[in-house]
């Protein structure tokens, strides 16, 4: 009878994983600073309206959140993989690693909720607030 590998899976599933996420997150980076370093001004040209301007199209806000999401998990898999090799107790093993997964949720939780409530010029804002190009 042969025993299942649940683990053995899981580790299988996270290599290839991180190897697939990398090559889709070097393409997502290099895309990212190509349009926000290359493109126009360049540099010059970041700024609020810059950002503003971008998430106002849902191909950007995919797209950032796309970058968002893959780094975040490859980046939590690959210290998950750390502590897993380095901790010697379970005890801090399991602390380090619910450390990691809050770390994981909060960012990815506020960065999504960022990318898509994203408001540069909000109704109610007092107008010396508001951004140059926002009508009041």
């Amino acid at each position: 009878m042969r025993r299942k590998t649940t683990r053995g899976n899981f580790e299988l599933y996270s290599w290839v994983f991180m190897r697939a996420s990398g090559v889709v997150l070097v393409a997502l980076i290099f895309g990212h600073l190509f349009v926000n370093l290359m493109v126009g001004d360049g540099v010059h040209a970041i700024d609020f309206a810059f950002v503003a301007g971008k998430w106002a199209s849902p191909f950007w806000q995919v797209w950032d959140l796309l970058m968002l999401w893959l780094a975040m998990i490859h980046g939590t898999n690959g210290v998950r993989t750390i502590i897993n090799d380095y901790a010697q107790r379970d005890l801090t093993r399991g602390v380090l690693k619910s450390l990691l997964y809050l770390a994981f949720t909060l960012t990815v939780v506020l960065g999504t909720l960022v990318i898509f409530t994203f408001d540069p010029c909000p109704p109610e804002a007092p107008a010396e607030l508001l951004a140059s190009f926002c009508t009041a």
